[in-house]
């Protein structure tokens, strides 16, 4: 079983899909009763650091990750029904976490 993250995009068409806690709800339910869900959270505001450089905002566009587990990224993507930022018409993006 791989590991994936979800990053939750704060470009979504709808706030109001968003915003509903109650489908914010059944959607963690959902993944709890999968059996691969390993966590998540909304994201707040950070900084981008680099060596020599000033510290700048990080970017807003992210705002929330889910955390799972899948055996390949097409399964990983069978997440996203439900997904309350994804039915919302925004971007979620789906990325494996490599292991070293």
């Amino acid at each position: 079983m791989n590991e994936y993250i979800l990053f939750m995009h704060d470009d979504v068409v709808d706030r109001s899909i968003v915003d509903d806690s109650a489908r914010w709800e059944q959607y963690i339910a959902s993944l709890r009763a999968s059996g691969q869900f390993e966590g998540g959270s909304s994201i707040g505001s950070g900084v981008l650091c680099k060596k020599g450089r000033a510290n700048q905002d990080a970017t807003p566009a992210i705002n929330g990750y889910i955390k799972l587990q899948a055996e390949n990224i097409d399964a990983a993507q069978r997440f996203l029904t439900g997904n309350p930022v994804y039915e919302a018409g925004g971007t979620v993006e789906v990325r494996e976490l490599v292991r070293g």
